[in-house]
């Protein structure tokens, strides 16, 4: 609720500071006295559209702070938190509003001493005050509110839920299937690409590791005749003579015949000579081998080389490597495969999709229905309202239609609006057709009443909501700002002393000439001084016991 309000420099108001209180607060004064300037002031530190003119005469800025008591799960917080903004310390639970308007019309905006935007402060004042004057509510008169008024109204947030869970699921569905659809369509479009790239990996048939293969085959053979000269020069230096091994050998069984007369010195000597002439004899028949298996066909050089390029080729061409090639060749086989499955996938899918189209039809019906039976109750709990504010001719009507399906969504597939006809015989519509101002403030206060639990702005403002009324009408008027009292903060601008008896508190805003120009000043009013402010509002500015006695019976009726 609205704790404080300050007030620095604003119009005709110099410096001023209110407390208010939980209930039906009362705001009265004479005309001209500065009441609207109280809500202009409250409408600025709201994040109103602000203008230069609101800055005090002489002034170098005008500053409303106003102080709020907000519960921690209040959306105003939450709404904070989006913005990465934190309650100040010491604030005691209290979200404060600053705004500061400048003699030149540019303004700042505060939350807790925190710079924000003066949109985000709008959007904390909107959840924190509804304001119904006489030609304009920011709030109700918003088509795009009416659906979830309704929902809340009417206790349908589960079937809200099912509803959205519902769409939720027909939409990945149909996600689903437009994909698989999309693939298919771009698969059958390279239909013949596939076909000829597949057939040519096939005819090829890549190995990995191939290519390593061929290039190592490939420069072998390029080099064989120098390495055949080698080894066979090589073997000739092994023969040369009477041969390596034939000469270890010997020298082996030369050391043997006199190794028992050498105490074992000569033990080592003969076994790595007999070793030597192993090895020499063996690597003899090695390179003998290889020399047998050099390959000289210039025609399989030819083939080997003709294979590695043709492979690097078709790499190049798909952008792989060679040895991702065998993969690549899965991967379109695969591709056509599915292709060929494709039509049943995307079958298979569409059915799915019409079966989740079908689950979010029913529940959105099932939805429809709950509304429209909200919307009868919602209906008649106005209409019994509006008889008593001298709207009896009003009919209050809530507008139900279903969308196009390309405006469906989790809420269900309902336009909501709430209209009214004014008079009989003529069609509904909009409720802003409301031509008077007096009519339409009395109407949201209506609305207001029916609406109270469903739509819980914790403090609701009404400027003049009993203009142009009086007698049993204004009585009724204060009787249902006094019922919205007992469960929200109600502020109400009035000059009906029918009203003004109603308050739980009470503020006289009256205006004086200091010698510097006209000032505004606000008081709160003892018992004692509502009743005298209320008989000046019944005989005028001369207050007579009759008067005084009228303002006690008022006062009176309005106890329990």
């Amino acid at each position: 609720m609205l704790r404080n309000l300050s007030i620095q420099d604003v119009v005709l108001i110099d410096r001023l500071e209110i407390d208010f209180h939980p209930g039906l607060c009362v705001l009265s004064g004479e005309t001209g006295a500065g009441k609207s300037i109280l809500l202009d002031a409250l409408g600025l530190a709201l994040g109103v559209r602000a203008e230069a003119r609101l800055v005090r005469h002489g002034a170098a800025r005008a500053v409303a702070v106003a102080s709020f008591e907000v519960a921690a799960d209040h959306p105003a917080r939450r709404l904070l938190g989006e913005h990465g903004l934190e309650d100040a310390e010491g604030a005691e639970g209290a979200l404060i509003l600053r705004r500061v308007l400048g003699a030149d019309g540019r303004s700042r905006a505060f939350v807790n001493d925190q710079p924000v935007s003066v949109s985000l402060l709008r959007g904390l004042g909107q959840t924190l005050v509804e304001t119904h004057g006489q030609f304009e509510n920011q709030r109700l008169l918003d088509v795009a509110l009416h659906r979830d008024l309704l929902d809340t109204y009417g206790g349908l947030a589960p079937l809200v839920a099912e509803t959205g869970e519902t769409y939720r699921a027909w939409r990945l569905a149909a996600k689903a299937r437009a994909a698989a659809a999309a693939e298919l369509e771009t698969a059958r479009h390279d239909e013949d690409f596939l076909r000829h790239a597949a057939a040519e990996l096939a005819e090829i048939a890549p190995k990995p590791g191939e290519e390593t293969e061929l290039a190592e085959a490939r420069s072998v053979m390029m080099h064989a005749e120098k390495l055949l000269e080698a080894m066979n020069q090589a073997a000739a230096e092994l023969d040369q003579g009477r041969g390596a091994e034939a000469v270890l050998q010997s020298a082996a069984r030369t050391l043997e015949r006199v190794a028992d007369k050498a105490a074992g010195s000569l033990d080592g000597a003969v076994v790595a000579l007999s070793r030597a002439a192993a090895e020499a004899a063996e690597g003899a028949a090695l390179l003998a081998t290889a020399a047998q298996d050099m390959e000289l066909d210039a025609g399989r050089l030819e083939a080997v080389e003709e294979r590695l390029f043709a492979l690097r080729a078709l790499a190049r061409k798909h952008a792989v490597e060679v040895d991702a090639l065998a993969a690549l060749g899965e991967e379109l086989t695969g591709r056509l495969a599915a292709l060929e499955d494709g039509g049943d996938a995307v079958e298979r899918l569409r059915r799915d999709e019409a079966a989740a189209r079908e689950a979010y039809a029913a529940v959105a019906h099932r939805l429809g229905e709950a509304r429209g039976a909200a919307a009868a109750r919602f209906d008649g709990a106005v209409d019994s309202e509006l008889a008593p504010l001298k709207l009896g001719q009003a009919r209050f009507s809530t507008g139900i239609e279903t969308a196009q399906e390309k405006d469906w969504g989790e809420r269900g597939w309902d336009r909501v609006a709430f209209q009214v006809a004014t008079n009989p015989g003529v069609p509904p519509g909009p409720i802003n057709r409301i031509s008077s101002g007096g009519e339409l403030a009395r109407f949201m206060l209506a609305l207001k009443v029916a609406l109270a639990r469903a739509d819980p702005v914790p403090t609701m403002v009404f400027d003049e909501v009993d203009h142009g009324v009086g007698g049993a009408v204004a009585a009724a008027v204060g009787d249902r700002l006094v019922r919205l009292a007992d469960d929200f903060q109600v502020l109400v601008v009035t000059h009906s002393p029918q009203v003004a008896a109603c308050g739980g508190h009470h503020w006289l805003v009256s205006k004086s000439d200091t010698g510097g120009g006209a000032v505004t000043a606000v008081r709160m009013l003892s018992e004692d001084g509502s009743r005298e402010e209320i008989a000046r509002m019944l005989a005028g500015a001369r207050i007579t016991d009759e008067a005084r006695a009228a303002a006690e019976s008022l006062i009176e009726g309005q106890q329990p």
